[in-house]
C-alpha cells in the first residue's frame, strides 16, 4: 500500500516517529510523498533519502542530542553571556551542527539538494516571521530568488527546526532579481524559524492535489501525530521562561489540534510521547527505546485496522464539507 505520510514536529519525541515507520513498513507501507515540520521534518527528509526504520532506529540510537547544543564563547560570561548571545544572535544555540549532522545523513544516499530526490518526494514547512508566512520548501523559497532544486535539503531542515530563541533564525536575503527596486537594506531580510510556529502537523498538504484526481488515482494521506500531553491541562507559569514555553507549545499545538479532532481521526495515528519535551536533549536511551515501542505499538493498530474503502469514504465527505465551507478552493 502507498501512502503520503505526514510527520509532526516534537524535537526528541521525534524517536516515536520511528518505531511508527518500524510498523508501516512491517505492514506493507511504502512512502510515495513524505512532509513534515521540525523534528518531523528531519525524519521525513531522511526517509525520502531511502533509509529504512531500522537504519533511523539505530541512528538514533547512537546520536548524542546534546551535540546538537554547541556553546559559544559567550556562555562562559557567568550569569549573563547566555543573554548577551540570544540578544546579538536571537537564538541561544546556533543550530549548525544539527544541520552538518542532517546533511552529512543525507550525504551517505546521495543527496544534497532537492535537485537529488524525486519531484515533490519531500516537502518542509518552514515560518517566514519577517512577512507573517508559511513556507512549504522547497517551492515557495523561489520567491526570495533562490531556485527550488538548488536548496540544500539540510539547510530547508535547519529552517524548519529553529526554534525560536532556542536556535538562530535562519536569516537570508533576497537576490537582487526579486527585490523592489529602492528597498531598504533592513528589508533585504528574512527571518526565517520552525514550521511549528504555523502549522506543526501539515496534514493538508496533500488535500488539494488529491481532491482533483479521480478514487482510483488518489494516495491516502496518513498523519503521525505526536501526542504530548492530556488535553485541558494547565500548563504552571512560574516566570518568564516558562511563559515562552507555554506560549511556543500552545502555538505549536492549539492551530493544528481543532483541525486534527474535528476532520482527521480517520487519518491520524495518535503516538504517546510519555512526558518527554520538546528540548530534552539528554534524554536517556531507555527513555527512548520507550518512545520508539509508543510508536511502534500506535501505529501497529492503526494499520491492523485499515480499510482503503473506509478512508476513501471520509477523505470524499471531508473533500465536500471543506469545499462546501470554503475552507478548499
Amino acid at each position: 500500500m502507498k501512502v503520503n505520510g505526514v510527520f509532526e514536529g516534537g524535537g526528541v519525541k521525534a524517536i516515536a516517529l520511528v518505531g511508527a515507520i518500524k510498523a508501516a513498513e512491517e505492514q506493507n507501507v511504502r512512502f510515495h510523498q513524505v512532509a513534515g515540520t521540525s523534528s518531523g521534518a528531519i525524519v521525513a527528509s531522511l526517509l525520502a533519502a531511502g533509509y529504512t526504520a531500522d537504519e533511523l532506529k539505530k541512528m538514533m540510537l547512537e546520536t548524542p542530542f546534546t551535540d546538537f547544543l554547541v556553546k559559544s564563547w559567550l556562555h562562559q560570561i557567568r550569569l549573563v553571556g547566555p543573554a548577551i548571545r540570544l540578544f546579538v544572535k536571537k537564538g541561544l544555540y546556533s543550530g549548525q551542527k544539527l544541520e552538518q549532522w542532517v546533511s552529512q545523513k543525507l550525504a551517505a544516499k546521495g543527496i544534497k539538494t532537492f535537485a537529488d530526490l524525486p519531484r515533490d518526494k519531500l516537502r518542509i514547512i518552514a515560518s517566514d516571521i519577517s512577512r507573517g508566512r508559511l513556507l512549504v520548501l522547497p517551492h515557495d523559497i523561489r520567491q526570495y530568488g533562490i531556485e527550488p532544486d538548488r536548496l540544500p535539503v539540510s539547510y530547508a531542515i535547519r529552517m524548519s527546526t529553529s526554534i525560536p530563541y532556542f536556535f538562530d533564525p535562519v536569516v537570508i536575503r533576497k537576490s537582487a532579481k526579486v527585490r523592489p527596486k529602492g528597498e531598504m537594506f533592513s528589508d533585504q531580510f528574512i527571518y526565517i524559524v520552525d514550521g511549528g510556529l504555523l502549522s506543526n502537523f501539515p496534514l493538508w498538504i496533500y488535500d488539494q492535489q488529491n481532491s482533483k484526481i479521480p478514487e482510483n488515482e488518489q494516495i491516502p494521506t496518513v498523519g503521525f501525530h505526536l501526542v504530548g500531553r492530556q488535553a485541558n491541562t494547565a500548563r504552571s507559569i512560574l516566570g518568564p521562561l516558562s511563559m515562552f514555553q507555554a506560549l511556543f507549545a500552545t502555538m505549536m499545538e492549539a492551530h493544528d489540534e481543532r483541525y486534527i479532532e474535528e476532520w482527521n481521526r480517520f487519518r491520524t495515528i495518535k503516538i504517546p510521547t510519555l512526558g518527554v519535551r520538546v528540548t530534552d536533549f539528554d534524554i536517556t536511551p531507555d527513555k527512548s527505546m520507550e518512545l520508539y515501542y509508543s510508536g511502534y505499538s500506535a501505529a501497529s493498530q492503526y494499520f491492523k485496522k485499515w480499510s482503503h474503502e473506509h478512508y476513501v469514504t471520509c477523505f470524499n465527505q471531508f473533500i465536500r464539507d471543506r469545499t462546501d465551507n470554503g475552507l478548499l478552493a
